[in-house]
C-alpha cells in the first residue's frame, strides 16, 4: 500500500488523490516533488556515500545551495548525531543511526507527507524510544505522517489515528485512543485479556 501510495508500485485498482489532484498515474519522482517522503523499511541507506551527501540526495528537489545548507542544519539540530558523523561512510552507522539519517533524508525534501514503514524495525528498545520521540517532536511541528508499525503501542501514541490491518482489510478504525482501549485489540495485539 505504501509503495503504491509513493509511486513506486502501479495501482492495480481505485485511485490516488493528492489535494484535489488525482495522482494515480504520476512516477515516482513527481510524486516526491509534490512533497510525498517514503522511508522504506530497509531505509534505503546509500552506504558507499558519506551521511552528507546522503542528505544531500533528498534535498534534490532544492535547486539552491543555500537552502539545501538551511535544511542540513535543521536535520543536524534534530539529530545531531548525524552532525558528528556527517563525513563518515554512511554504512558504518548503527541501525538506529541509519534510521535517524533516512527520517533526516526525507526531511530535507520538506514533505507534506512522510510515509513511514516500520520505523522501529530491528532497532534496540532505547533507540525505538528516541524515534518516536523524534516523530512526536515532528508532528507538534505540524508533519503530516502515514505510519505502518508493527509497536502498536509506540504507533497510536503519536498518531491521531489509527487503523488494524488483518491480511490487507481495515478490520479497526478510530482515535488513537479508542483503538488502544478497544478490548479486542488488547486481547490480540496487546496480550492483555
Amino acid at each position: 500500500m505504501l509503495r503504491v501510495i509513493s509511486g513506486i508500485v502501479p495501482v492495480t485498482e481505485g485511485a490516488i488523490w493528492w489535494f484535489a489532484e488525482n495522482i494515480t498515474t504520476a512516477p515516482a519522482f513527481h510524486r516526491a516533488e509534490m512533497g510525498i517522503a517514503h522511508i522504506m523499511q530497509d531505509r534505503g541507506i546509500l552506504a558507499t556515500l558519506s551521511v552528507e551527501e546522503n542528505l544531500i540526495l533528498g534535498a534534490y528537489t532544492k535547486r539552491t545551495k543555500d537552502k539545501r545548507e538551511e535544511l542540513m542544519a535543521k536535520v543536524y539540530e534534530i539529530f545531531p548525531i548525524l552532525k558528528e558523523r556527517a563525513k563518515l561512510p554512511a554504512g558504518t552507522l548503527s541501525g538506529g543511526q541509519q534510521q535517524m539519517l533516512a527520517i533526516g533524508r526525507a526531511l530535507m525534501m520538506e514533505p507534506q507527507l512522510l510515509i513511514l514503514d516500520e520505523p522501529s524495525l530491528g532497532l534496540a528498545p532505547i533507540i525505538v524510544d528516541e524515534i518516536f520521540r523524534i516523530l512526536a517532536a515532528l508532528k507538534e511541528q505540524g508533519a503530516s505522517m502515514l505510519i505502518i508499525e508493527q509497536n502498536l503501542v509506540k504507533a497510536l501514541q503519536v498518531a491521531d489515528r489509527g487503523y488494524v490491518l488483518e491480511t490487507g482489510r481495515i478490520v479497526l478504525q478510530g482515535s488513537s485512543h479508542d483503538i488502544l482501549v478497544d478490548p479486542e485489540v488488547k486481547r490480540a495485539y496487546l496480550g492483555i485479556a
